[in-house]
């Protein structure tokens, strides 16, 4: 970042390091820690999301509430999960169909189901353990190596959803995060995939979204990164691989 001099990667890892400890603190906390940081986190990723999606507050409440369900529930009685998961996008589905929202119901639907699988995977921090942690670093790491590194070299872009992403950058980031899970002894292949294929999917997935809604970022509040969701995009998908793989 200092070969860069670039202010607004500066600002975003002087943030990355103060939310560390917060992170690092509830992950030493055991479960009970991990839980409580994945429902905040969950709440607040809801709130973006719903602001991005233009979602009425009663879908914003029962997609939280089932985020936030999913969470506790892989805490308190994990074996309950798919079944707390079912419950929750039946809810979702039932919000527009009680409303008789001929009009924007297939939408709200639709909006709501993506929201329950994409911020859902926050619940696999929960028996992913000090794991977790790593993955969070991981792919932090890498996605500021790839944002700097795209912007150095140039080259072929990553994809149409996102124009300012480059094949460079995501090599570059991969490999750092790769580096990154070898100096914290949790390279394995289910983590390499899940952190050089499962990050940049996520911050494609969220690129899409945004670029549907028309905004450049999910939030701005948090200084440097736009929005809580802009800084887990890619956390949330290589959670999701990671729970496929293992």
């Amino acid at each position: 970042m200092a070969a860069t001099r670039r202010r607004e990667l500066m600002v975003r890892w002087c943030v990355w390091v103060l939310g560390v400890p917060l992170v690092t603190a509830a992950f030493w906390l055991g479960p009970a820690g991990i839980a409580v940081l994945a429902a905040v986190v969950g709440a607040v990723a809801v709130a973006e999301y719903g602001g991005l999606l233009r979602l009425a507050p009663v879908d914003r409440a029962v997609l939280g509430a089932a985020v936030v369900a999913l969470v506790l529930t892989a805490w308190l009685a994990p074996s309950e999960v798919l079944r707390v998961g079912a419950v929750g996008a039946l809810a979702i589905a039932g919000v527009p169909l009680l409303a008789g929202d001929a009009e924007h119901g297939l939408r709200r639907l639709g909006a709501g189901l993506l929201g329950l699988v994409w911020l859902g995977a926050l619940a696999g921090l929960v028996p992913s353990g000090a794991l977790g942690l790593v993955l969070f670093v991981a792919v932090s790491v890498a996605d500021i190596v790839a944002y700097a590194a795209g912007s150095r070299f140039g080259g072929p872009r990553l994809s149409p959803l996102s124009p300012a992403k480059r094949w460079s950058g995501t090599l570059a980031g991969a490999a750092a995060g790769l580096g990154t899970l070898a100096v914290l002894s949790s390279l394995t292949w289910q983590t390499a995939v899940a952190v050089a294929v499962g990050g940049p999917l996520g911050d494609l997935l969220e690129s899409m979204v945004k670029r549907g809604a028309g905004a450049k970022d999910a939030g701005r509040w948090l200084a440097g990164s736009g929005g809580l969701l802009d800084r887990i995009d890619s956390l949330l998908v290589a959670l999701a691989v990671l729970l496929v793989l293992s």
